[in-house]
């Protein structure tokens, strides 16, 4: 009786020590996959897309597995090949880290300093975060600076695990890891798009219970936003992830949504959104910069925060209101 034929055996992955090359074999990962693809990555890598592919089967031949799918459907990471983009991220941000502290051990500044910053800050004139750019910019010339936009959690995130150095966020809650520093504020209005039935009312609106009739576009994620929607117990409709997601609901015409009154009125000038009862609908959002607590921050992220404290010493905080309706009104 014959025996059954054996199960072929896995491909075993051949990576041992990791090596410079490997590094670079990473780099590149991590640069096709945030393209969308390797034609994308060749002008961000600066290299051939026959060259970009070359390092890509190098790399799945010494990782033994299989990271990406590419044909006519367009690139798309395999299961594997998202588990390996998550573990390189971390990896690359514990080099940069340790390049970094040895920097400051030559006593130092330079390498790369990775800042993030929430959304539709630019137009913010409390914000100061450009001034604070050029003070260190001028203080540490050879730090190359890397500026990241994402979500709160995000930012959070990233800062805690060292993908990034310093973040700029909406304060909303604290972590025991972080190390949090106030910078300034932004006055938030609720706002309807040009034809929204609010926006004509006369007389407009008079208490929170009121907005309750109307669908409500608010943010995703635990931030002010959030809170306040849940504590006037406004109808959310629609999920918006960032603020400009939020400001496209509102430009619909169908949903109510808070908006950074400084980044809103360009809008309001093309008639194309209103403020609905300002006096009443509105709350003041008092930004953070954070940084996380261990291991200590670099020398370079340091000087950054120092920065970003000076660029606001000289400018007065305005009075931080509290998230929230006006006591009696929430319902």
């Amino acid at each position: 009786m014959t025996a059954p034929a054996a199960a072929p055996a896995r491909h075993r992955a051949v990576l041992g020590q990791l090596s410079d090359m490997d590094l670079r074999l990473l780099q590149v990962f991590k640069s096709v996959v945030e393209c969308g693809g390797m034609s994308a990555a060749e002008l961000e890598l600066n290299i051939g897309t026959s060259t970009v592919s070359r390092h890509m089967k190098d790399l799945e031949t010494r990782l033994g597995l299989t990271l990406c799918r590419r044909g006519r459907a367009g690139f798309a990471l395999t299961a594997e090949g998202q588990r390996v983009y998550d573990e390189t991220l971390r990896l690359l941000a514990s080099v940069h880290s340790f390049r970094a502290s040895i920097d400051d051990i030559h006593s130092r500044m330079g390498g790369q300093l990775a800042l993030a910053v929430f959304d539709k800050t630019a137009s913010n004139p409390a914000a100061r975060i450009g001034q604070a750019i050029a003070a260190f910019a001028a203080t540490a010339p050879d730090v190359q600076l890397q500026l990241h936009v994402g979500s709160i959690n995000a930012i959070e995130r990233g800062v805690i695990d060292g993908s990034y150095q310093v973040g700029i966020i909406p304060a909303h809650r604290s972590s025991q890891s972080l190390a949090y520093t106030d910078l300034f504020a932004e006055t938030m209005l609720l706002y309807g798009g040009a034809g929204h039935p609010l926006c004509a009312a006369a007389p407009p609106p008079a208490d929170w219970q009121a907005l309750r009739n109307y669908p409500f576009a608010g943010l995703g994620y635990h931030s002010p936003n959030m809170a306040l929607s849940h504590q006037a117990r406004l109808r959310r409709a629609a999920t918006g992830f960032d603020q400009e997601s939020i400001a496209t609901l509102i430009l619909s015409g169908r949903f109510l949504g808070f908006l950074p009154d400084h980044y809103a009125e360009a809008f309001e000038r093309q008639g194309r959104m209103q403020a609905v009862n300002p006096a009443l609908f509105r709350y003041e959002c008092q930004f953070v910069s954070l940084m996380r607590r261990s291991p200590a921050p670099t020398r370079a992220a340091q000087a950054f925060a120092q920065c970003l404290q000076e660029a606001h010493r000289a400018v007065s905080p305005p009075e931080i209101q509290a998230a929230s309706p006006p006591a009696g009104q929430a319902g």
